[in-house]
């Protein structure tokens, strides 16, 4: 080979790809056969993750921009020469650490724990800031707890030692832990969907096909991010990555037709929001709520369709309201959506039926539905490829090759997966501190002494703390925080667990569009060009009617206990509350503005009652005036709320 093909084929692309395609290939492997536990798979996949992550990082940007090149090189050598180290060490002594030498670490397996876990450390420093500086003060409060002034803070203290092999080398808390291990395992598992429907690009012609279903008036051009956020939340599980992948083609979109910048950015991120909701994927909280109370996935993603519908109702009427009052009602011209690209989209949304029928209808595990539905989705769209390729030669498909849209899936899969293991495994962390230092206990027993007083006042208390926490931490972090601290209080004061455990999962949702952080405000708001602060606040005033949700799971509780008809039913009350209050805050029903004002308030109390009174006949009765008068107000709505804004919202050129 020469030198210059030996060039192109030895670079830092083709290396990834190298360890994308070994965890890809790990990952199939132990879904079909489970080799092994979650445990052995974590000591052996985590350094592949963490090299990853390095070099996916490294690809973009380089890791310390005020180091000269040479240093970073060296450094990303160095990171990556710890993993494979660990990587090695973990192959042979995987045994001996895990079942004979617990609690009597040698001196080498501390010092394995401790490159992984400086490693950890500074990637997350990179990655999550915030996180990482919370760890710092873990770390600190572990050793030094013995210093605290307060008694509520204090406790008596522990060495470096103890901080380092409670994080790695004992492998029940720390970066080889649960949280790891679920990263790897069924996370990665549902990411095999995302990764082929990404590859092939069906994820980017449902987007084309929902801004066709939304309609040809301008009124309605917003609904292509609602149900193009909807559906891509299906196999995304995140927030930020609907709005990067959604919100790329909505938002110009929306401001292309005269959408303000600001409502247009607002917009997708209440629908990107949707992604940590929606089933079956439901963000990692949803995984982990599936361990913590000890059931099979399904059992979470069957209430969570509940809880989806009254997201994505409330907030697509919340979005028409707005639009009427914000556009004139002129028609569109609706996007051409191809043969090629419809057929992609039926095969996804095919997929997300066939995943549910083998969880739902089969009762097949999770990790085997994942991994024949991404089989299913693969075989699918590699046909529809072939034959629009190489026997209709359609000109849509000659940019597309087959290796390159495997490599894409592979590599979509392995960037996803390894960011992930990243942020669990620096959770993994923070949890296992805060169990060393008993603070879970004692935050744990403030909270009963609060309940045994009154239940209202710790729901009050909880969602407060929840909201504090939610602030400067990423979903996933704030629900494994509330799940440790607020669940097991609630549990012992008579509140159904899953009631207290959807309860904490929505805070978190909550928490990552409240200020002064929301990482999906700032990418729409970015792709919107427009304030960030304004795009949130906007956001959240949109979101609002939906937070109701939050607090109606504990009057309508079969909404998450008994799925079912009574779930429907609780369901179908608490869409009714959730749909007058929006309307209740964005609609118009008269031209007056006092009369207006006072019908709005009435309906809203009359949504208050269909959501929260405790006799389900008078919430019945409640629901059926709030529909009707709801259903009467968006009529009168698009009469008497004219478009405002004269010129700025004629589209643009």
């Amino acid at each position: 080979m020469s030198t210059d093909a030996l060039k192109r084929h030895v670079n830092l692309r083709n290396l990834t790809f190298v360890f994308s395609l070994i965890l890809f290939v790990w990952v199939v492997w132990y879904c079909f056969t489970g080799s092994g536990g979650p445990q052995e798979l974590v000591a052996r996949l985590l350094p592949i993750a963490l090299i990853l992550q390095i070099l996916f990082v490294y690809q973009k940007e380089y890791l310390y921009k005020w180091l000269p090149p040479i240093a970073n090189h060296v450094l990303v050598v160095v990171y990556i020469g710890i993993c494979v180290y660990a990587f090695v060490y973990f192959l042979s002594e995987y045994e001996q650490i895990a079942i004979w030498r617990q609690g009597s670490y040698t001196t080498q397996d501390f010092v394995v724990g401790l490159l992984m876990f400086l490693l950890v450390m500074e990637l997350s420093r990179l990655a999550h800031p915030t996180l990482f500086w919370v760890n710092v003060a873990l770390i600190l409060y572990t050793m030094f707890g013995y210093l605290s002034p307060v008694d509520f803070f204090w406790h008596p203290g522990t060495t470096f030692y103890r901080v380092v092999t409670s994080s790695t080398v004992e492998m029940s808390n720390g970066i080889y832990g649960i949280y790891g291990q679920i990263a790897l395992t069924l996370i990665a598992a549902f990411l095999l969907l995302a990764s082929i429907a990404n590859g092939f690009g069906a994820q980017s012609a449902m987007i084309l096909f929902m801004q066709r279903l939304a309609g040809s008036s301008r009124r309605m051009v917003p609904q292509a991010a609602v149900l193009g956020s909807l559906s891509i939340g299906m196999v995304s599980g995140s927030g930020s990555a609907n709005a990067v992948v959604v919100g790329t083609i909505t938002i110009p979109l929306m401001k292309r037709y005269g959408v303000p910048g600001v409502f247009a950015g607002a917009v997708e991120t209440a629908a990107s929001m949707g992604g940590l909701i929606m089933p079956p994927m439901m963000g990692v909280g949803a995984f982990l709520m599936s361990d913590f109370l000890g059931v099979p996935y399904w059992d979470v993603v069957k209430r969570g369709f509940a809880l989806a519908f009254t997201y994505y109702v409330s907030l697509a009427l919340a979005v028409y309201l707005l639009s009427v009052r914000l556009l004139p009602n002129e028609p569109v011209d609706a996007p051409r959506v191809s043969l090629y690209n419809q057929i992609k989209t039926s095969i996804f949304f095919l997929g997300v039926v066939f995943l549910l029928a083998m969880m739902g209808w089969i009762g097949m595990g999770e990790l085997l539905a994942g991994l024949y539905t991404a089989a299913f989705m693969f075989v699918l769209l590699l046909a529809n490829f072939l034959y629009f390729k190489f026997v209709l030669k359609d000109p849509a498909v000659a940019h597309e090759t087959f290796l390159g849209n495997v490599r894409l899936s592979i590599e979509t899969h392995a960037d996803m997966t390894s960011y992930l293991t990243l942020l669990l495994a620096t959770l993994g962390i923070m949890i296992g501190l805060f169990t060393v230092t008993g603070f879970i206990n004692r935050m744990g027993g403030m909270l009963l002494q609060l309940g045994s007083w009154n239940i209202l006042a710790m729901i009050f208390m909880s969602f407060v703390f929840g909201w504090l926490v939610g602030m400067g931490l990423p979903p996933t972090a704030t629900y494994i925080i509330g799940a440790v601290v607020i669940v097991g209080p609630m549990r012992d004061l008579g509140v159904n667990p899953w009631i207290a455990h959807f309860f904490v999962f929505l805070l978190s949702v909550w928490g990552e569009l409240s200020p002064p952080t929301s990482l999906t405000a700032a990418i729409s708001a970015r792709i919107a060009e427009a304030s960030f602060m304004k795009t949130m606040w906007v956001a959240l005033e949109i979101c609002l009617p939906i937070t109701l949700m939050t607090f109606a799971i504990f009057s309508r509780s079969d909404m998450v206990v008994n799925p079912g008809w009574l779930q429907v039913l609780a369901t179908v009350l608490v869409t009714i509350g959730t749909c007058a209050t929006a309307f209740a805050m964005f609609g118009r029903v008269y031209a007056k503005r006092v009369g207006d004002i006072a019908a709005r308030i009435v309906l809203a109390l009359v949504a208050c009652v269909a959501m929260f009174h405790p006799d389900g006949d008078v919430a019945m009765v409640a629901a059926a005036l709030a529909l009707a008068a709801t259903i009467y107000g968006v009529v009168r709505h698009r009469r008497i709320a004219p478009p405002v804004g004269g010129q700025q919202l004629q589209p643009a050129s």
